[in-house]
């Protein structure tokens, strides 16, 4: 494997491989062969485009994560998948693309809320600490809403003007509500969010 660049290499370091755990992963991918390495970057550029295609920000760290997690599978228990190392490979790629899409979706209903927080009690300080201290409680409240309650307080304030307009229109729809009773129970769920986060913010 000594042909193998230097740039994989610091990539395995970057993500706490050990290099018995990136050796046997360049095994599993070349299936019996040996490529120098080549199978390991083609499957990589795979990978980036794959979830370049998907819009993520940063698709070069969602393929590293994917090698990370079959890598330690194949270190911990082994992979016994009769499919072809590709094709494993992507079912592990979109099992990271949903985690990747669930946490933009919370980073959102969080980037949402704040925005919105700051219209209506412009008295906090959102500035240094206590920023960081308001996001975490945010974080924290987010997590006892279910999913659907996120999806709306994510989308009810999301966009300016006719784009807010058809997005709560578009909700409705999804949910099979009317426009009248998802924005009660839009502020419903906001006044349960700002209640956790006050609480939060208070209980040091």
């Amino acid at each position: 494997m000594s042909n193998i660049p230097s740039q994989t290499k610091e990539q395995k370091k970057d993500r706490n491989l050990t290099e018995q755990a990136f050796n046997r992963l360049l095994v599993w991918l070349d299936e019996g062969s040996d490529s120098q390495g080549q199978k390991y970057l083609e499957m990589r550029a795979r990978l980036v485009s794959y979830f370049d295609r998907k819009n993520c920000s940063a698709p070069d760290e969602l393929a590293d994560q994917t090698f990370n997690r079959i890598a330690r599978r194949l270190e911990e228990e082994g992979i016994t998948e009769d499919d072809a190392p590709a094709r494993y490979c992507y079912i592990v790629a979109r099992f990271v693309f949903l985690e990747y899409w669930r946490r933009k979706q919370k980073e959102q209903a969080m980037l949402t809320y704040l925005g919105n927080l700051g219209h209506a009690n412009s008295s906090i300080d959102e500035a240094g600490d206590q920023r960081q201290k308001l996001l975490s409680c945010l974080e924290r409240c987010l997590e006892t809403l279910d999913s659907t309650q996120r999806e709306i307080i994510a989308r009810y304030y999301s966009g300016q003007e006719r784009e807010k307009i058809n997005n709560r229109r578009e909700l409705a729809q999804h949910l099979g509500i009317s426009p009248n009773a998802l924005t009660i129970r839009a502020c419903r769920i906001r006044d349960k969010l700002e209640a956790c986060v006050s609480r939060c913010l208070n209980a040091d």
